[in-house]
């Protein structure tokens, strides 16, 4: 995998983001479950069905663009980010000094943002390491970067995370990423339940500024808008009213470029050994 990444990286974004697209249909049209899950997530959300096949595009580009991320320089990584909004959230957030927590879900290219925020200083990433080692070696092998830190999704990541905030450093996690039994709860998302991780609500009581942030894939492959946000409102209240909050502004944040959030995740899906969602 890290040698087919690395010819890919070698292609203009352009041409990578059109092999992409042919992949998302392929993907579409070729698997039943994708398509389900795909379509029932959408209308779960009140998309409209004509974004259906347009978000599957979107979601073959983001497969292979990683390839251009993650087999490049940081640099090269880095010059592909050709606008910022929201930059004053993020400069107000470093010069404040406490700590930031970073909120990104999967919308649009969520890798570009941490590559670019390592630009500014350190940041601990918070993953899931996959079971195949390919693609073990391909994740450890395109994130690492000399101020860009991974921790696992264990109780080692977790200590990694909270030590990076007493030092006043930045850390980032997916917040809409199915967490296991036991360290979620049931919360709404879209108007169902889904088990919804309390950890990105528990790191942000330990005083650090939290920011949303996402990847906007810009048209024919012209590069990468990075949004940085506040939340609507200061997170506040008991860590489950916090990560219920956080699902609203994902929701929020999702309907600014709904083709470009990954619909055929399984976000409702009930993990092994979790107690079934209320009724």
């Amino acid at each position: 995998m890290v040698f087919l990444f690395r010819l890919l990286s070698h292609l203009p974004l352009p041409v990578i983001h059109r092999l992409g697209a042919v992949l998302g249909q392929l993907t579409y049209l070729l698997s039943p479950s994708y398509r389900r899950n795909l379509r029932s997530n959408m209308a779960q959300a009140g998309i409209d069905a004509a974004l259906n096949r347009p978000a599957a595009l979107e979601a073959g580009k983001q497969m292979l663009e990683l390839s251009r991320i993650w087999m490049r320089t940081l640099e090269e990584a880095n010059a592909q980010v050709v606008e910022v909004s929201g930059q004053e959230h993020l400069t107000a957030a470093l010069n404040a000094g406490k700590g930031i927590v970073f909120l990104t879900p999967h919308l649009g290219c969520f890798e570009i943002t941490a590559q670019y925020l390592s630009s500014f200083g350190d940041i601990t990433v918070l993953y899931r390491p996959p079971k195949s080692a390919a693609a073990q070696e391909l994740i450890l092998t395109g994130r690492k970067r000399a101020r860009l830190h991974l921790a696992p999704a264990d109780l080692s990541g977790v200590r990694a995370l909270i030590k990076a905030l007493k030092k006043g450093q930045m850390v980032g996690m997916l917040p809409d990423q199915a967490p296991k039994t036991g360290e979620g709860v049931w919360l709404d998302f879209f108007g169902r339940k889904a088990y919804t991780m309390t950890l990105a609500a528990r790191l942000t009581e330990t005083g650090a500024a939290s920011l949303l942030t996402w990847g906007e894939r810009l048209p024919d492959g012209r590069g990468y808008r990075i949004h940085f946000q506040l939340p609507s409102q200061p997170l506040a209240g008991t860590t489950i009213e916090r990560a219920q909050q956080i699902n609203h502004e994902i929701e929020a944040l999702i309907r600014q470029c709904p083709t470009q959030y990954l619909w055929g995740y399984n976000r409702y899906k009930q993990p092994r050994g979790a107690e079934p969602p209320p009724l």
